[in-house]
């Protein structure tokens, strides 16, 4: 389990561009190292922005270490990419190998997204280091996604989450602790709140994720402000959610307008009516598809990451999420909330029952192999 901490600064990004803007400008300043975790690398421009920089600090003597997920990232980058990063001093890995048929832990990716420099400043959140992310790329309407810069103690549990994957990747072992905050800042953090980074495995039949935001939800007094690009949940997080709307709580979801996946968005509305029903209000993002993943709670709690309400998030990936209390960054993050509901189109059971009855069927046959999706 990560600590609480305090002395640790947190930033809200309420787009993904701005995120990447923030991570160039500290990525130029690395003294020591740079370890970046990614679920999908695409060798585009928002990539190609960060190689750059990455070549110049490497060639300052600053040690780079990157590693993507291969199902993540299939489509984005060519074989080769390994061997290419490695000519140029990055030290570069893949988790999970894709071999159909011959590898079990498939099923189990890495969805994480983690930047740390220097053992001080960490990024995460839910922005793959791909061209939609920034919009460069357009399928899906405008891409919403957010993220969350760390500076301070709380970076240490980013760290020690990058380097128990580097070392199982690469089958080695080090000393972690050389690359603890303190090691390079000798004056103390700035403090913002208390923050506890985590990271969930599907290894350990522990659902961290879902803990957190059934706890988040079971402890509302006001509000439950909710993003997610997926809503295919169990019934306990549908219990959760209708009790607390029930007891007065403003439950709030947004999910969005335009799908990346059909039959996924498909799946995501035949949720939509158990929880309308129970006064939990649902928006569908309007101008394209949010991809952001976090939970606000009565303006004292909050979580980011990279943990979507589904199966997959839940239960089979590996993810990371940072909880705030009483941060300046969770005020940050309501006043996009409050910005996102008015760019949604709020959902109705008018809207529900109006869906075609083929569509219906189909969404109700869906639910049954919903784990499998």
């Amino acid at each position: 389990q990560y600590p609480i901490y305090q002395n640790t600064d947190i930033v809200y990004f309420d787009e993904a561009v701005k995120g990447l803007e923030a991570q160039l400008e500290e990525l130029a300043k690395a003294q020591k190292f740079i370890f970046m975790e990614y679920h999908a690398i695409e060798d585009a421009e928002a990539w190609h922005k960060i190689q750059d920089v990455l070549e110049e600090r490497v060639k300052a003597g600053v040690e780079v270490r990157v590693f993507y997920d291969d199902m993540g990232s299939i489509g984005f980058i060519n074989t080769d990419f390994v061997k290419k990063m490695e000519s140029i001093g990055i030290h570069c890995r893949v988790f999970n190998p894709f071999l159909p048929g011959l590898n079990l832990f498939l099923n189990n990716r890495d969805h994480r997204k983690i930047t740390v420099i220097d053992g001080k400043v960490g990024f995460t959140g839910g922005i793959n280091l791909a061209d939609e992310y920034i919009n460069v790329a357009s399928r899906f309407g405008y891409w919403k996604d957010t993220g969350i810069r760390l500076e301070g103690e709380a970076v240490w549990s980013m760290t020690v989450m990058f380097l128990e994957m580097w070392n199982y990747i690469n089958h080695s072992s080090e000393d972690y602790k050389q690359f603890m905050p303190q090691v390079y800042q000798k004056e103390p953090f700035e403090g913002d709140g208390f923050v506890q980074p985590y990271g969930d495995t599907p290894l350990d039949h522990e659902t961290v994720g879902e803990n957190i935001y059934l706890n988040i939800i079971n402890h509302a007094e006001r509000y439950v402000y909710i993003f997610t690009p997926y809503l295919i949940i169990d019934n306990e997080m549908l219990v959760s959610l209708c009790n607390a709307a029930k007891r007065g709580v403003d439950v709030r979801i947004v999910t969005p307008g335009i799908p990346d996946k059909k039959m996924i968005f498909l799946l995501t509305q035949s949720h939509y009516e158990p929880l309308l029903k129970c006064g939990v209000k649902i928006y569908q993002y309007t101008p394209g598809f949010i991809h952001a993943k976090s939970f606000l709670c009565d303006d004292k709690i909050g979580t980011v990451g990279s943990i979507n309400l589904d199966y997959r998030s839940l239960f089979l990936h590996f993810e990371c999420g940072v909880f705030m209390y009483k941060t300046k960054a969770l005020m940050q993050l309501k006043e996009d909330c409050m910005d996102t509901f008015a760019a949604s189109e709020e959902m109705t059971l008018e809207f529900c029952r109006g869906q075609n009855v083929f569509i219906r069927i189909f969404q109700g046959m869906m639910r049954l192999f919903a784990p499998l999706l």
